[in-house]
């Protein structure tokens, strides 16, 4: 498969169906634990760019513009640390983030755990956590399988 064949290599929805229901149960789960849907777009965005997820990224920004988020916003999203159009908790879950997407470099740091800890609850610091790994786990199948970016469709809401 090349970058420019319009067919993923593996359609893992139907090759194993499932675990494809079980996985998209845990991420529904994870979307429903309370933590504000435009940050959740914003982690996803970031975590896809750090692992070049060219589906992701597409579905992510659709999602994330279709919720209200400004484009300035997400062009600047891999810059973070440098505007200053992201708030104190953004920045806490965008460091978070990528700690944790890191993780195969370097495990988060006791510094990076107080840093979230300034801005988020127990609670909502795990679901930050499991969000970043749905997230991570999504790439991953997304990349391996072959999904091809541009056939992203949002469900329509009436």
């Amino acid at each position: 498969m090349s970058h420019n064949d319009p067919s993923p290599r593996l359609d893992i929805r139907t090759l194993a169906p499932a675990a494809h229901r079980a996985y998209l149960a845990f991420h529904t789960a994870v979307e429903g634990l309370g933590l504000e849907r435009g940050l959740l777009e914003l982690i996803k965005i970031r975590a896809s760019q750090i692992n070049g997820c060219a589906f992701c990224l597409d579905m992510h920004t659709i999602d994330a513009r279709a919720h209200g988020e400004r484009e300035q916003r997400i062009y600047a999203l891999s810059a973070w640390r440098e505007a200053p159009f992201f708030s104190a908790r953004e920045r806490a879950a965008l460091a978070w983030t990528e700690a944790v997407t890191h993780i195969a470099t370097a495990h988060p740091s006791d510094a990076a755990f107080a840093a979230a800890k300034e801005q988020f609850d127990d609670a909502e610091l795990a679901a930050l956590t499991l969000a970043i790994v749905a997230i991570n786990g999504w790439n991953r199948v997304a990349i391996a399988s072959g999904a091809v970016a541009g056939t992203y469709r949002p469900a329509t809401t009436g």
